[in-house]
């Protein structure tokens, strides 16, 4: 199985996406601070997850959140707990 995820830090208002096989050990690592794209805004929450059955699917949908019409959707259906508008 493939996780396609979404990660929000609180303190500095900001997401990423991402993509792997091992979603626990993977956001362990982006807390830890050893994923360059994201030790500067740690600490990350997991607020969007998607499972796929393939890398190549995973990978698809992983893209097109990555694209303009991706964060327009995200924007739209993927909110943090605790946020306000």
């Amino acid at each position: 199985m493939f996780y396609v995820y979404v990660l929000y830090s609180f303190k500095f208002d900001r997401y990423y996406v991402g993509m792997t096989e091992r979603l626990k050990e993977r956001l362990s690592e982006h807390n830890q601070g050893n994923t360059k794209s994201t030790k500067a805004f740690v600490p990350w929450i997991i607020v969007h997850q998607e499972v796929f059955e393939t890398r190549l699917l995973a990978r698809s949908r992983e893209k097109y959140l990555k694209s303009a019409a991706g964060r327009r959707w995200r924007k739209k259906h993927i909110r943090p707990r605790g946020a306000t508008e």
